[in-house]
Formats: C-alpha cells, structure tokens, sequence
C-alpha cells in the first residue's frame, strides 16, 4: 500500500521555525520527485517546494524562497524522507501542508501527482 506522511506541523508564533517531514512507504520514494504544497483556509492549493529525484535540485515558490529549505534525508535508515526547514514564519504561512509525489520537477510544480500524502496543519500566530 502506497502511503505518504506529513508530520511536523503546529502552533507557532510570527518569527518562529518549523520543520515538517514526509515519509513515504510502499513505493521506491527515490524515483520520483517530491513537493510540498499548502492550502490555507477559503485558498486554492498553491506549490511551496519540491526537489528532484534527479538530481536534488529545488524548486521555491516566491513567497517563502529564503525562508524554506527542503532537503532529502540521505542516511540509509531515513531514506524515504523529506524535509521541509520553515524559518521566520509568518501568519500567511498558516496552512494545512501536504506532501506529494510525482514524475519530474515540473510536473510536480504544476500539480502532476502521483500520491498525495495526509497533510498536517501550521498555524502561525501573530
């Protein structure tokens, strides 16, 4: 069974960080490319991040680009995982985020996906 997990979410105060993670079973995670997305409240889905299978390169929506870091963890017994590094959130980062899984860094950025992960929620309060 193919899953995906978003953990790591919560409450936090403006200027505060948080870093999400994304685990993966059921399929080789290193074949594909995997994005956050985030969808707050009465908004459309919108991409934040994603990195390539490929070759790890990266992919920042304007809105957080110096202030997310996404990164694959590369130990062998965390392999099937990303992270999302969230500093100096702000309260328009509040959002439920997903992670996802999909084919090539831009089909993932224009919302291609394979599998859908259970999102988690951040709140960022002011």
């Amino acid at each position: 069974e193919v899953q995906l997990q978003a953990s790591g979410g919560g409450l936090v105060q403006a200027g505060g960080s948080l870093r999400l993670s994304c685990s993966a079973s059921g399929f080789t995670f290193d074949d594909y490319t995997i994005g956050w997305f985030r969808q707050a409240p009465g908004k459309e889905r919108e991409g934040v991040s994603c990195i390539s299978r490929v070759d790890d390169s990266t992919y920042y929506a304007d809105s957080v680009k110096g202030r997310f870091t996404i990164s694959r963890d590369t130990r062998d017994n965390a392999k099937n995982t990303v992270y999302l590094e969230m500093n100096s959130l702000q309260p328009e980062d509040t959002a439920v985020y997903y992670c996802a899984a999909g084919q090539g860094l831009r089909n993932v950025i224009d919302g291609q996906i394979d599998y859908w992960g259970q999102g988690t929620k951040v709140t960022v309060s002011s």
